[in-house]
């Protein structure tokens, strides 16, 4: 007999099992296979902040030991109190504070989705940060987030910018302004049509208005409780929490012609305040451009680096336009890399022409301070499985940046860094976090930056965390 065609004398056509039709042997029972024992599923560790231990001895395995260099800036500021102060909701097994350092926490690791959330369930520092024995599970923050209300978001946000300003931006006198709208697939009651520039068309969008300190690159408001219909005031709004936060209006505001209307640039210009804008390009006034002598038009040279276009043609004149009260400048430049010419409207008349451009200019660093949100800090992630709240999301995209911002600060050679360099060499550290009788003790594994973070010295003074029982946290470096 052969088996698949192959003759007996094949060895590998050899039958190597038990007989074919082996029958048991008469009179010997046959013995009966074990049953399989059930399989019973693990006790799944809920996150309670009355269940985590700070007993002296624990040592916790982390590979992001480098988040802990955040805790001293949230103790500096009294981050509990910001919290408290703001009302926020929060419960026996997990408070307020814990609540929001658990959402935080996801902003300053690189996750592109929150429902990544997952990677860290069993990462007891990762829940040690934010005062718990374990992170919360996504469920948890998308129904913590919707138990929150605009109120809060805007007091924690005057706590949290009032904190830190005078740590990151102490003579602030330039903001820019600019509006993002958030994709979002999910149902879209409630929602308006906005236009998404990266697709090119308009669609169910959640809009978000921001506003970023010039100089610093701090991004110190946001908002994203809004409607068409809000779109127009939402900068006077932010000139409102700035004037109530510091006591005086922001000098200079840069932002483009779709986010402040002509009534509305009326009534900054009332308050005193400089602004720099864009206007859009109608026929008309493109056709009297075209029909101007050459003689007219001046020349100025924008040598800043690292500038690709740095020979302009400019027209400056003087323009009123409906809406507004009194006379605007009107720069018509050319040169910029554009098939026709850009106008730029302003307010002050004392600054040169070159001036106003090169000012305007400069505002790509909030557009460029959105991409990292939206990449780095997953702020156009509504579409995933943890659908948090987007006015909450946006909030704590405001804290995450000002805690890289901070960090960037103190770190010699990289006050200019983005957060995903900062992440890279210094948060996404591993390393055991030590409970000891009196602090908490950081170790981090061996790596090459790490004496850029000694000379930092980030835990002196040390700051005791309310939140992890008034013990101070130290780092030390191998």
């Amino acid at each position: 007999m052969a088996l698949d065609g192959l003759p007996v004398s094949c060895p590998s056509a050899r039958w190597r099992g038990p007989p074919l039709f082996a029958q048991p042997p008469l009179g010997r029972p046959q013995r009966q296979p074990h049953a399989p024992e059930p399989v019973v599923p693990e006790t799944t560790v809920v996150a309670d902040a009355r269940a985590w231990s700070l007993a002296p001895g624990r040592r916790l395995r982390t590979r992001v030991a480098g988040v802990f260099l955040c805790l001293p800036l949230l103790a500096r500021v009294h981050f509990e109190h910001l919290v408290s102060d703001a009302s926020y909701p929060g419960s026996a097994m997990v408070p307020a504070t814990s609540a929001l350092l658990s959402l935080l926490v996801l902003k300053l690791l690189d996750k592109e989705r929150r429902r990544h959330i997952n990677d860290f369930n069993c990462d007891e520092a990762v829940g040690l940060f934010a005062g718990l024995n374990r992170p919360p599970k996504k469920s948890y923050a998308t129904d913590y987030s919707y138990r929150t209300i605009r109120d809060q978001q805007h007091k924690l946000l005057s706590g949290w910018i009032g904190a830190v300003a005078p740590l990151l931006f102490p003579q602030a006198n330039t903001f820019s302004l600019d509006f993002h709208p958030i994709p979002f697939r999910g149902d879209d009651t409630g929602l308006d049509q906005h236009y998404l520039p990266r697709r090119g068309k308009a669609g169910t969008r959640v809009l978000s208005f921001f506003a970023q300190e010039h100089e610093s690159q701090v991004v110190c408001y946001a908002n994203a409780n809004l409607t068409r219909r809000d779109q127009a005031g939402e900068a006077l709004q932010f000139v409102e929490f700035w004037q109530a936060l510091t006591g005086v209006n922001p000098p200079w505001l840069y932002f483009d012609s779709q986010a402040v209307p002509y009534p509305a640039l009326s009534q900054l210009n009332q308050r005193g305040i400089w602004f720099v804008t864009i206007r859009r390009r109608g026929a008309a006034i493109l056709r009297r451009l075209s029909a101007l002598p050459a003689s007219q038009w001046r020349q100025a040279v924008i040598d800043t680096a690292p500038r690709r276009h740095q020979r302009l043609r400019y027209l400056d004149e003087t323009v009123h336009l409906p809406g507004y009260q009194g006379a605007l400048r009107q720069l018509a430049v050319t040169g910029l890399g554009r098939a026709q010419p850009t106008l730029f409207l302003s307010n002050n008349a004392q600054e040169s022409a070159r001036a106003l451009i090169v000012r305007y200019a400069s505002r790509n660093r909030v557009e460029d301070g959105l991409g990292i949100s939206v990449n780095f800090f997953h702020l156009d992630c509504l579409a995933s499985e943890v659908r948090l709240n987007g006015d909450l999301d946006t909030t704590m995209t405001v804290l995450a940046n000002g805690c890289y911002r901070w960090l960037a600060k103190q770190l010699r050679g990289f006050d200019t860094a983005a957060p995903k360099q900062l992440y890279r060499k210094f948060v996404e550290t591993g390393g055991v976090v030590e409970i000891q009788s009196e602090r908490i003790v950081v170790h981090f594994d061996k790596r090459c930056h790490n004496p850029l973070l000694r000379e930092a010295a980030l835990d002196q003074p040390r700051q005791a965390i309310p939140w992890l029982r008034n013990l101070p946290v130290v780092f030390q470096y191998p």
